[in-house]
């Protein structure tokens, strides 16, 4: 089956009324986590973003080893569930908070990635795209998010 275009989408949920719309809801949020995941920030956390960001940072802080060192999968994983959360927020400060949090605790618990280039090479994709999240931003917030960027560029 060949999914419906979001205009479509729009265009067919419009007039439902509002019981169907309900166990629509529903029933996508039964069939996937991710949908799950989404209706939860979106009914739930979407109202305290400054709150989100916090847990967001927490998970992030439990995921990352006390050791020096951490293998690429974990990693991956915990920039996956990154990358999640801030598609569910959308929100280009949510992302800059949390992407320089995961820099910083890189840095701050001086994580060793030794021969292991992938290890690196994810670390600095996160440096891009603080960069690059950094022009969509007001200028002044731009000012505030590189003062908290200094020392992450020189860790690699």
């Amino acid at each position: 089956m060949k999914p419906a275009t979001i205009s479509e989408l729009k265009k067919a949920l419009a007039p439902l009324p509002r019981e169907e719309l309900l166990d629509a809801c529903v029933r996508l949020a039964r069939f996937k986590v991710d949908n799950k995941e989404l209706l939860t920030y979106l009914l739930l956390k979407s109202d305290d973003e400054d709150a989100y960001v916090d847990d967001v940072c927490a998970e992030i802080s439990e995921y990352l080893p006390a050791t020096r060192t951490v293998h690429k999968k974990t990693l991956r994983k915990i920039v996956r569930t990154m990358d999640k959360c801030i598609r569910y927020s959308d929100n280009k400060e949510t992302e800059l908070q949390i992407r320089i949090h995961f820099c910083r605790q890189i840095v701050e618990r001086k994580i060793y990635f030794g021969r292991c280039r992938v290890s690196a090479n994810m670390y600095l994709a996160q440096i891009k795209k603080i960069e690059k999240a950094l022009e969509k931003v007001h200028p002044d917030l731009q000012f505030d998010f590189r003062e908290q960027m200094i020392g992450l560029d020189e860790y690699v």
